[in-house]
């Protein structure tokens, strides 16, 4: 059973979803079940229920917001990809807060060459689990703030606060 819980937080709700003590996704919406119908055929069979308080993760958001960038670290997530799309998230999981990379720069940290910006872009679009997988942290080599699945104003939000000013 995946177990889901909605927080409140300063740029919106954030839905975070369960299994076994992994978070499996987690994104900016009050509605859980849209995260829910993302996840792969396998995990929605076996359902959601939503929860009050679903321990550590809840209290990473809460220590985030606080204060301490770094608690969002901790959760275990899991999310499905090739070896080429674990490589990205998992070089863009160890992006510390407060640092933004370029896609190609995510690339060449996936041990990829900085041409494959376009996979680190992929890899980001499809993200599961914002912000414990900070997709948030990617931006255009040509400025800006790029896109983001839960809009730009959570993603300059996320970047502020990481910098200490939101």
């Amino acid at each position: 059973m995946i177990r889901a819980q909605i927080l409140p937080t300063p740029p919106g709700p954030l839905s975070l979803l369960v299994r076994d003590g992994v978070l499996v996704a987690a994104g900016f919406t009050a509605d859980p079940k849209e995260m829910f119908n993302r996840l792969a055929p396998e995990l929605r069979e076996e359902g959601m229920e939503v929860v009050d308080d679903l321990g550590a993760p809840a209290q990473a958001v809460r220590d985030y917001l606080a204060g301490d960038l770094g608690a969002l670290d901790a959760i275990p997530v899991s999310q499905p990809g090739s070896d080429r799309r674990q490589r990205l998230l998992e070089a863009l999981r160890a992006v510390p807060a407060g640092v933004t990379v370029t896609y190609g720069e995510l690339a060449e940290r996936a041990g990829m060459p900085r041409t494959a910006a376009r996979a680190a872009g992929g890899a980001c679009a499809q993200n599961l689990i914002a912000p414990f997988v900070p997709c948030h942290r990617v931006l255009p080599a040509g400025g800006g703030f790029g896109g983001y699945y839960y809009g730009t104003p959570v993603k300059e939000w996320l970047i502020a606060h990481e910098a200490g000013r939101a």
